[in-house]
């Protein structure tokens, strides 16, 4: 069989293979081999030539089949657009395109850096807990109703993935416990990704991320914990604003508050008691029980905790209507912010 004859049999063969590879494992090509060993020695390297040639030109056949079938059969599920957008609204990706910081990491980095100044030192939260540091060291006791407020995700193995950054509260008390005997305070914020069982729409998430606080010293009372709310959000929104608690119920907290601000101008709609303040975190004196699940003496000493959420500020911050458009991948969303 000559090798033009072998090559259109060949190719024929590859058509028809569902794992176009196996094309290679051909009794055609063996017959070819086969044939090299029974030459004349002067026909053997004009042969062995022609059949190299034919060699390289079937794994050129493999490699466009395996192109074509990435092409046309494979999706890319972090792609910015949706499969059956046309082509004249996609993205158009230049290969010099410089990526950029996300919205959410940028706010986070700025929002640390404020408390940074303040005194406090930034610990980052976990992916995965366990049932104590999500509800029991925070007075939670099993079968309190007040779980039913902090639907997660769980394991098999009954791990938990954090509905809030307070599961680090205890690691943190303990941690930093040293601080008290030596006449520092504890100042630690502790930002990081949070899950939540929700039906996801323009102001609810699954995932999202928050922002925990917690302050401890001697003598700290619920002044200190206004002082310093008001002090960041200032900062954070660029102008002084007024401050109030109303009161509310967590079970790591007592007293527990709601912390509202005086709206930024460019929030405002109307002249209202509703239109004047925005509720935008959870708060309060840490309760007794959580400091004695650290070995602290709540006779001695005091704090406060808070937990917030970076998206809504980031929302709030930037006029986003729709917290969906955060994990969206969309570019055209996140090149605002590059």
């Amino acid at each position: 069989m000559s090798i033009e004859q072998a090559k259109k049999n060949l190719h024929a063969e590859f058509e028809a293979l569902q794992d176009k590879k196996q094309i290679l494992k051909s009794k055609t090509l063996e017959t070819l081999l086969s044939e090299l060993k029974k030459l004349p020695n002067e026909d053997k390297a004009a042969y062995g030539r022609d059949l190299n040639a034919l060699k390289n030109e079937i794994i050129q056949w493999i490699n466009a089949s395996e192109a074509q079938e990435q092409e046309l059969g494979l999706i890319d599920v972090t792609a910015p657009f949706d499969i059956n957008t046309p082509e004249a609204n996609r993205p158009k990706l230049l290969p010099t395109t410089m990526g950029s910081k996300h919205p959410i990491m940028i706010e986070l980095e700025y929002i640390v850096d404020i408390f940074g100044r303040m005194g406090f030192e930034a610990v980052e939260s976990r992916q995965i807990d366990d049932d104590y540091h999500m509800f029991e060291s925070l007075n939670f006791p099993e079968g309190h109703p007040a779980r039913d407020d902090y639907d997660t995700f769980m394991t098999t193995e009954g791990l938990i993935a954090p509905a809030h950054t307070s599961t680090m509260q205890n690691r943190v008390l303990r941690q930093f416990r040293d601080n008290l005997e030596k006449g520092q305070p504890i100042a630690v914020v502790i930002p990081d990704r949070v899950f939540r069982n929700e039906d996801v729409d323009v102001t609810h998430e699954h995932t999202f991320h928050q922002f925990e606080g917690v302050y401890i010293d001697k003598g700290v009372t619920v002044g200190n914990l206004i002082a310093t709310l008001r002090t960041f959000m200032s900062e954070y929104f660029g102008q002084d604003l007024k401050a109030k608690l109303q009161p509310f119920y967590f079970p790591f907290t007592e007293p527990s508050f709601e912390f509202a601000i005086e709206r930024p101008a460019t929030l405002r709609k109307g002249d209202s008691e509703a239109d004047m303040w925005l509720e935008l975190l959870g708060c309060g004196m840490i309760h007794p029980n959580v400091l004695k699940a650290a070995d602290i003496d709540p006779t001695v000493y005091t704090g406060f905790a808070w937990g917030c959420g970076i998206e809504r500020l980031v929302m709030l911050k930037n006029s986003i209507e729709d917290i969906r458009h955060f994990q969206s991948g969309k570019i055209d969303f996140l090149r605002q912010f590059s």
